[in-house]
């Protein structure tokens, strides 16, 4: 027993031994592979959420996602020796990770709410006067506000990205100002900056262009001609259309040196109202009554539609509408009217003497007593014979005759509209006679006499109009009799050809009638209506004299102008 347990003790000692050694056979393999992926490190991100990259971004050859070579530390050092540091990877300095597109909506933020330290403190190198260029381009293009809507951000291989994005500005005067940009940034030492430029204010500040503010006076009318025109310079329509002659100062945000308009005020013209005025007409209207002494008017009218096509008046207050003058032998177109009504024919004799009394009335006289002797009705009208029409009222047309074709047919009464026009009922033989040759109670507007000019060349009376259709309550048109609208028209030739307007100088196919009103303690009116085509027309010369030497050239010149 005593001889066998030294060999036990033995025994037990060897098992214990190799147990150890197998043991240790088994652990080691972990512990190099622990040791091994001690060294590695795990990989960093190549571009920041939410952008898109336009190119594939390859790993260079040296990044930090590399494995390093790690020495197996059952050769190099025992296990419990701690682990052998390079030099070179030592800890390097913090840098910011913020991606370009954290550093763009900090941007833009910063712009919209004017922060322009804070901007430039995302910028790379920004210039000296970031600020005041910012400030200047406000102030000097009237800036009232800026709204920006960035769009997605794009990479631009590694170090670049851009952000596209549309803005919104409101310029004082102008209104609304859209444009579109772009942000552009950059890495440096590791993080991402704006790389600013001028551009990035708008795309026109690109390769030292500017922008700038042009102030313009223009006129700014109330009222435009039906061709969408102002009208012309010094038309003598302003007691009609208010605010002709008015300015306004034009507003244009222009490209330099290109002079591109990029935003403007709106049109003026397009702001005002247009009217029945023809500008051409207008300005021969106009131009007409250059170097008239006398305060005049002309009126025309389209015979179809009754529009006023001209108003050019030096009378003032209005009055080519609403004066009241007498028309003189303009009115013998009414009475021929009512004459021929009566069965007078327009090729009928009649006596024109020198004189003519009426039977227990007065006595009217012609122009210089002249005696014509017997002639027929057209040319008693063309050459302006006051006995003539004297003589035919007192025969033809003593039971108000006269008064009712012109109240009625001409539009001699009172009646809404824009003419004034006016006959009363005669009382006695004189009143008859004198309301026969437009003296006496008759009284009309230049306009008034254009509407009965008119009358003859379409052959109905309308009144005259300023809008494209008559207003409510407007009188009802009058249709002549053709017959006699047809004899009016050759009289009123005959005035032109061969009557008191034939050296005139008016252009050919002008029909018309000239008038000499007489007026008390002063200068007859001057009168000369008519129309040539569908224009109508009335002249009239405040104490102008003569109608066939003083208003018809006017018309001539008017016409001739057209």
């Amino acid at each position: 027993m005593r001889t066998r347990w030294p060999l036990v003790m033995v025994g037990a000692v060897v098992l214990i031994v190799v147990f150890g050694v197998v043991a240790m056979m088994l652990t080691a393999p972990d512990s190099l592979e622990a040791s091994r992926n001690s060294g590695r490190r795990s990989p960093l991100p190549t571009h920041s959420a939410g952008l898109t990259p336009s190119t594939s971004e390859p790993a260079p050859e040296n990044s930090a996602t590399s494995v390093p070579e790690v020495p197996d530390p059952l050769v190099t050092a025992a296990p419990s020796d701690p682990p052998v540091v390079p030099a070179s990877s030592a800890p390097a300095p913090p840098v910011s990770q913020e991606g370009p597109d954290a550093v763009a909506a900090r941007y833009f933020a910063a712009w919209q709410a004017g922060d322009f330290a804070a901007m430039a403190g995302l910028v790379a190198d920004p210039p000296a006067d970031f600020a005041d260029r910012h400030r200047r381009f406000s102030a000097d293009l009237h800036i009232a506000s800026l709204a920006l809507t960035p769009g997605t951000p794009r990479l631009q291989g590694t170090d670049a990205a851009e952000v596209p994005f549309q803005g919104t500005r409101q310029v004082t005067g102008l209104g609304r100002w859209d444009f579109a940009s772009v942000l552009r940034l950059a890495r440096r030492d590791g993080a991402w900056r704006v790389a600013w430029g001028p551009e990035t204010l708008h795309p026109a500040l690109k390769d030292g262009g500017a922008l700038r503010l042009k102030e313009t006076k223009v006129a700014r009318p109330a009222a435009l001609t039906r061709e969408g025109r102002p009208f012309p310079a010094d038309s003598r329509a302003g007691d009609y259309f208010p605010g002709l002659g008015a300015t306004t100062v034009r507003l244009a945000i222009e490209e330099v040196p290109s002079g591109k308009v990029l935003l403007a005020t709106p049109d003026a013209a397009s702001q005002a109202t247009r009217t029945t005025i023809s500008e051409p007409v207008q300005k021969a209207a106009a131009r007409a009554l250059d170097g008239v002494g006398r305060p005049a008017a002309i009126v025309a009218l389209d015979a179809r539609s009754g529009q006023v096509r001209a108003v050019a008046d030096t009378l003032g207050g209005k009055r080519a509408f609403n004066g009241l003058y007498p028309p003189g032998s303009s009115f013998k177109v009414v009475t021929a009217a009512a004459l021929l009504r009566s069965g007078l024919a327009p090729d009928a004799q009649v006596a024109c003497p020198g004189t003519y009394t009426i039977p227990n009335a007065r006595s009217f006289h012609n122009d210089g007593g002249a005696d014509r002797g017997t002639v027929t009705l057209t040319m008693a009208f063309a050459f302006s014979c006051n006995t003539t029409f004297v003589r035919q009222a007192y025969e033809r047309l003593r039971d108000d005759r006269l008064r009712a074709e012109a109240a009625d047919r001409f539009g001699f009464r009172e009646k809404p509209g824009l003419s004034t026009c006016r006959i009363r009922p005669y009382t006695a033989l004189d009143d008859l006679g004198a309301d026969a040759i437009g003296q006496n109670s008759v009284q009309g507007s230049p306009l008034c006499m254009a509407e009965v000019a008119a009358a003859v060349a379409s052959g109905t009376w309308k009144p005259a109009v300023m809008t494209d259709s008559p207003p409510a309550g407007s009188p009802a048109p009058v249709p002549l009799d053709p017959g006699i609208a047809a004899g009016l028209r050759t009289m009123m030739s005959a005035v032109v050809t061969q009557g008191t307007a034939a050296r005139a100088g008016l252009p050919a196919g002008t029909f018309g009638k000239t008038g000499t009103a007489e007026v008390q303690g002063a200068s007859s009116h001057a009168w000369f209506i008519g129309y040539r085509d569908s224009l109508a027309f009335a002249v009239f010369v405040q104490n102008g004299g003569s109608g066939g030497a003083t208003a018809a050239p006017i018309a001539a010149k008017f016409l001739k102008a057209l």
